[in-house]
């Protein structure tokens, strides 16, 4: 969801007007998402590169993400929509961390949909912590080495509950991955739109649908073997 600091910045606007009217992209998304049938949409709302930013940026927008969490419950459980959060929790602050788990549980029984924040999220974090911990296991004879596939290692990642990425949308012109679910997207259809994430409307979201429907995803095999 790239494009708030500049959408501001083109209105003249502080960098947290951005923030916050993408906020309202984020709901717009969501509601598009369950009405399509959607079943998993995660949304990278703050990467583990974002601590680096100045610290009022990163308190403004822990704070916008308090706020949103307790204004959002109600469309969530009127959507039977389910929150989930990925990444190293530990790092946010503890009255988000709370608010945070407190949704998680209200919402762990819906069924329609799983959002999933990814928060002080770093995909190569990530796949560092599960070697660790497969090595771990190695070196304790839990597990031999030959055990290890595909399979083994999607249990020992944040996204061990999710499937593989099918789309991955990037807005605002950029064209990179940005360090995001790097081993879940291996197969995944990459879609890049200009529009800055305050712009970002369901229409820009069935956009992108139909042109990710256009595609052959052959997953390495030739078309004929698909016919």
């Amino acid at each position: 969801m790239d494009g708030n600091g500049r959408w501001a910045k083109q209105k003249g606007l502080i960098r947290a007007i951005g923030h916050e009217n993408g906020t309202k992209s984020v709901r717009e998304t969501v509601e598009a998402c369950a009405e399509l049938g959607v079943e998993n949409l995660t949304l990278y709302a703050f990467s583990t590169e974002n601590w680096n930013r100045p610290k009022l940026e990163v308190d403004t927008l822990m704070k916008l993400l308090v706020s949103s969490l307790k204004k959002e419950i109600k469309t969530l459980q009127d959507n039977n929509i389910k929150l989930n959060a990925i990444g190293n929790l530990s790092l946010l602050p503890e009255k988000v961390f709370k608010e945070l788990k407190e949704v998680i549980s209200k919402t762990s029984k819906n069924t329609r949909m799983t959002l999933t924040l990814a928060l002080s999220y770093g995909s190569r974090e990530e796949l560092i912590q599960a070697v660790k911990e497969i090595s771990d296991k190695v070196k304790n004879n839990i597990i031999s080495s030959e055990s290890i596939d595909e399979s083994f290692i999607n249990k020992h990642l944040y996204t061990r509950n999710l499937p593989d990425v099918d789309l991955l949308i990037r807005t605002s012109g950029e064209q990179r991955i940005s360090n995001f679910l790097l081993w879940q997207i291996a197969y995944a259809e990459l879609y890049f739109t200009q529009v800055l994430w305050p712009d970002f409307t369901k229409q820009h979201l069935y956009d992108a649908i139909i042109d990710y429907q256009k595609r052959e995803r052959r997953f390495g095999k030739t078309s004929e073997q698909l016919s």
